[in-house]
């Protein structure tokens, strides 16, 4: 988003945002920007552990209980 941006646009961009909020606004919103982020990179880690357990538990049990259900029937599994 942010790539195409150089900087002298950021520079213009910095100086109006003073200009209109005031440094000690600024700070504010830069420090409350920095806790969203921190916030969003917590969220984005505990999503993907989570996706990995669920990728985990599906792989080490392959067979679902239904092909089970249909092995046992026929004959072809027996349960100990």
């Amino acid at each position: 988003m942010l790539k195409n941006i150089g900087l002298t646009e950021l520079i213009i961009i910095i100086l109006v945002l003073i200009v209109f909020a005031g440094s000690k606004k600024i700070n504010e919103l830069a420090r409350q920007a920095g806790e969203a982020t921190k916030e969003l990179k917590k969220i984005k880690k505990e999503y993907k552990e989570a996706s990995e357990a669920v990728k985990e538990e599906l792989t080490a049990n392959p067979e679902p209980e239904e092909k089970k259900k249909i092995k046992q029937k026929k004959g072809g599994v027996k349960n100990a």
